[in-house]
């Protein structure tokens, strides 16, 4: 009975993850079909970021994402960040958060090549905030997500220079384990 269990919830597993992928993928395909998801994804992302974002208009594309009236520039991390929360020396979930820096367009080329050690930071950032208890409880509470975002910025910052002006949140999610 047992390894029925085990084999049946391998099946559904797989075809979770298939089922997943394909949603991606046609996600993807739309997106570089010219659809209109890119553009609303990065104006809501900029929308939760701060009320200076809120009131900025975008248009244009960049080489690094989208570019705004007032100079503004954006880096999304291709890979998403993966934070392990863990207690009395065990993993109990994980964090799995995409993020977006935002910067003045001046300084995207030198953010695009410093992407693995503003990653370090970040990820860096985001590992104390997992070990003081940040991703406990209501983690999507508007004070929780602000606390997390002047840590990301703060970090951001040291390791890229004043040219970071935000660090937004596109997807947080936490799997408990």
């Amino acid at each position: 009975m047992k390894i029925a269990i085990l084999g049946l919830l391998a099946i559904l597993a797989f075809l979770g993850g298939a089922v997943g992928g394909e949603m991606l993928r046609k996600g993807a395909a739309h997106e570089n079909s010219g659809g209109q998801t890119a553009p609303a994804e990065a104006e809501e992302a900029a929308a939760v970021s701060d009320d200076h974002a809120q009131t900025e208009g975008h248009g244009g594309d960049a080489a690094n994402g989208q570019q705004g009236a007032a100079g503004k520039d954006w880096f999304r991390f291709p890979n998403q960040f993966f934070v392990p929360v863990m207690r009395n020396g065990a993993t109990n979930a994980v964090m799995v958060l995409s993020l977006t820096i935002e910067m003045s367009s001046d300084a995207a080329p030198l953010i695009a090549r410093q992407e693995h050690r503003l990653r370090d930071a970040l990820l860096n950032a985001l590992m104390i905030e997992a070990n003081t208890g940040g991703f406990d409880g209501n983690f999507t509470s508007e004070a929780s997500l602000s606390r997390l975002r002047r840590s990301l910025l703060v970090a951001a910052r040291k390791a890229s220079g004043p040219g970071v002006t935000s660090v937004l949140i596109e997807d947080i999610a936490r799997q408990d384990q």
